[in-house]
This record gives structure tokens, C-alpha cells and sequence, in this order.
């Protein structure tokens, strides 16, 4: 264990059957807990400690973990995922148990929040409340598509030589740079930094490119986030470049037990300038 700030964080890996999953936790176990899960190709490094320290901070106990394929936890051979998003799902309930918790409020970011609602779909009774940042519900067709340059700089991922770690590293510090949003100025140098740091982390960086084939499949399409009963709170930028504005407005249609919280001018990120604002809504749902 060691201190971060004013806050107690221990690390613990979660095994089970043939996985390992690596994991953070910040603040009181007495505490409400509250897991989080990150997007695609993101370890659990992408979380700002600063966000967490200030959700433990208030009152929770917070736990953010690498998925499969990222950071330290169990990888597979680049386009063989051992694996599939539904277990993904399943991984945060084995979190809870692996920490002796009943039920959690998850928090799921971009891709994140796909496999958060999933396991509050396949899981109900292991989950308080779901947040979703900067996603879209599950098996909603015909929500705002991407912006024209968004999808002109994802198109250029077509052309990347995926084995080679710098030309990935290019890419994501301009992926980062096209998801900022208009609020705050992008800060590259940040950005750069966090992505040699999660580079360097992982023993197999190019295995989280797995993450794309599960994307790809058709698993999981009988789910629809109609059917999610927990209390959903939707924290959306209004520039989010990948999924506008509209994605976050749709839970609020679909979901029976939805709001939203707009960050005004924000993009597919968790800025350092927002993190109060995020930290607050969070603490907010996650009272009950």
C-alpha cells in the first residue's frame, strides 16, 4: 500500500481460470465502492489519479483495473483474443468478487461504458448505478454519426503498421489531439507523456489492438439499454468528436432511469480542467 495525496491506494491482481487482471484502489474499503472501466486500447493508466483521489475523496472506495489485452493484465497474440466482450463484462463482476463486494457503482468511459452496461444488463443485482462518460447506449441504431474529421483521421488507421509501437504511438498522440474538445486547449505534451507511460507499462502494447476485433462482432446484440433498470447517469461533452452530443441525450430517451450531464464544450476525453465537475456529478448519483 502506499499514499497518494492524502489517499490509501493498494494494488491487487484479480486471478482466475486462466487470467490475470491487475487493479488500483483508492480511499476506504467501508466506503461505497465504485469500479471503473476505461475505453478501448486504455489501460486503467487513463483514469487520472487525480480522479480518483477525488472521488475517494468523497466518500468512495474506487477501484480502476487494466482489461484484458492492456497494461499489466493478462494479453493474447495480436488478432487472437483469447476472449469475448462479453467476458469483458463478466471481468468486472469477478473485480467485485475478487474484493469480497456484493455490488458496485460502475463507471464506464467510450468503450468502457458499452462492456459497464452490458454487466449491468447480464448482472443486475451486482450493480448500484451505472455512469456512462462519453458513450452510447447499447443496441440504439440511427444516433449522430461521427464528425467528417473524425472519421478522415480514423480512416488513416487503415494505413498504420500496427507492429510498429512508435507509429502507434503517432497515431494515438493524434487520435488524443482530434478527440479534445472546444473548452479547454488540448495539452499535447500531457497527452504524450501518458501514452509513452502506458507504452512502456505494457509487455505486449500491441495486443490491445484486440479490442478492435470485439468491437467488430455481432456479441451481445439481443442487449438494449432499454432494459437497464439501475439509475443511469449519462456525462457527455457537447464537441465529443466520436460520439456527439446526441449518444449522451439518447440515454435520457431509452434508458427508464436516465439523466444527463453535459459538459459544456467538452470533448471524448476526461479533461484535468473538468475532473471537479465529473468527480461532483459522480458523487452526486453515487449518494444512494
Amino acid at each position: 500500500m502506499e499514499m497518494t495525496g492524502a489517499t490509501l491506494v493498494a494494488e491487487k491482481i484479480v486471478a482466475f481460470e486462466d487470467a490475470q487482471l491487475h487493479t488500483q484502489a483508492f480511499g476506504d474499503p467501508a466506503h461505497p465502492p465504485v469500479l471503473l472501466i476505461m475505453g478501448v486500447m486504455s489501460s486503467m493508466l487513463w483514469w487520472p489519479e487525480r480522479f480518483c483521489e477525488e472521488l475517494a475523496a468523497q466518500g468512495r472506495y474506487v477501484i480502476r483495473y487494466d482489461q484484458r489485452d492492456t497494461g499489466l493484465s493478462t494479453y493474447y497474440p495480436p488478432g487472437e483474443p483469447g476472449y469475448s466482450f462479453g467476458d469483458l463484462a463478466d471481468d468486472a463482476v469477478v473485480i467485485l468478487d475478487g474484493y469480497g463486494i456484493e455490488a458496485a457503482h460502475l463507471v464506464g468511459m467510450s468503450m468502457g461504458g458499452f462492456v459497464a452496461q452490458e454487466a449491468a444488463l447480464r448482472h443486475p443485482q451486482r450493480v448500484r448505478t451505472l455512469t456512462v462518460i462519453s458513450s452510447s447506449p447499447v443496441g440504439v441504431g440511427e444516433l449522430p454519426s461521427s464528425t467528417a474529421a473524425y472519421k478522415e483521421h480514423s480512416a488513416a488507421a487503415e494505413n498504420i503498421d500496427w507492429s510498429d509501437l512508435e507509429a502507434i504511438a503517432d497515431f494515438m498522440r493524434r487520435d488524443s489531439a482530434m478527440l479534445a474538445g472546444t473548452r479547454h486547449p488540448h495539452d499535447a505534451e500531457a497527452a504524450s507523456a501518458l501514452i509513452a507511460r502506458d507504452m512502456d507499462r505494457a509487455p505486449s502494447f500491441v495486443s490491445a489492438t484486440n479490442h478492435f476485433m470485439l468491437l467488430s462482432g455481432n456479441e451481445g446484440a439481443n442487449l438494449h439499454a432499454s432494459r437497464i433498470e439501475k439509475p443511469v447517469l449519462a456525462i457527455h461533452g457537447t464537441s465529443d468528436p466520436l460520439f456527439p452530443i446526441g449518444h449522451g441525450e439518447a440515454f435520457t430517451r431509452v434508458a427508464p432511469n436516465a439523466r444527463l450531464h453535459r459538459i459544456i464544450g467538452g470533448g471524448h476525453e476526461i479533461h484535468d480542467l473538468d475532473i471537479d465537475e465529473v468527480v461532483h456529478a459522480i458523487a452526486g448519483h453515487t449518494m444512494s
